[in-house]
């Protein structure tokens, strides 16, 4: 039985390295674009046994009841690799046999991404693992066992989680996307995902409204002129 998990904490509080670039309240809004956008990916999701949202954040919670997913609560968040790490016991301890954690962070994702991911065929012990645009982080993480290893999210965390696979004796599937691979956390990526097509899609059209994106091509463009003049 494989299930989907998806850690989710305050958005009050996310999105700290942009904060250099955008207000509080645009990051804010930034964040339930890219929330919205997965919780659309999820929906149109065909091979999930069962979907698990690990959160305090009562929004969140609301969005798991309307779709019918199941809440896994906190008493408070203290990291990601806590909360997934946690989440994963107790689904196993619920006779999953493997888990998927997916970020909130990921704008282009599609069903059809999340599904291909289940669908490697892999025995345990296993995991599948998508790695960062830079190669360096973790995008989605598939373990099976659930347990099989604890999180390392963060700065560096492809190596360690492939160290860890590699301690655990188990099979390492690496599976490249570029949808998965666009993740947002700071202005380079921000710039990065305007190249992508973005119609349809909650966050596409925050960008435009918010004037986010006008402002991203109007420091590019005056970036430009100035190296252009050096």
């Amino acid at each position: 039985m494989r299930a989907l998990l998806l850690p989710i904490k305050d958005l009050g509080n996310a999105k700290q390295r942009l904060a250099g670039f955008l207000t509080a309240e645009e990051r804010f809004g930034l964040a339930n674009a890219m929330l919205a956008d997965t919780i659309r990916a999820v929906r149109g999701v065909q091979k999930a046994d069962r979907v698990f949202v690990v959160t305090n954040y009562e929004p969140a919670m609301v969005a798991a009841r309307d779709n019918g997913w199941e809440i896994l609560p906190e008493a408070r968040q203290i990291s990601e690799s806590v909360s997934v790490d946690a989440a994963s016991r107790q689904c196993e301890a619920l006779g999953i046999t493997a888990v998927l954690r997916l970020p909130l962070d990921l704008p282009l994702l599609q069903s059809r991404d999340i599904d291909e991911l289940l669908a490697v065929d892999c025995a345990a012990p296993a995991v599948v693992i998508v790695p960062s645009r830079d190669g360096t982080g973790t995008n989605a993480i598939l373990r099976t066992p659930p347990t099989l290893f604890p999180s390392h999210f963060g700065t560096g965390s492809l190596a360690k989680h492939c160290g860890e696979a590699e301690r655990a004796g188990a099979q390492i599937f690496k599976r490249r996307n570029v949808r998965l691979e666009m993740d947002v956390d700071d202005e380079a990526d921000l710039r990065a995902l305007l190249l992508h097509d973005l119609s349809g899609t909650q966050t596409g059209a925050w960008l435009r409204t918010s004037g986010v994106a006008e402002k991203l091509q109007s420091r590019t463009v005056t970036g430009a002129s100035v190296a252009a003049n050096i």
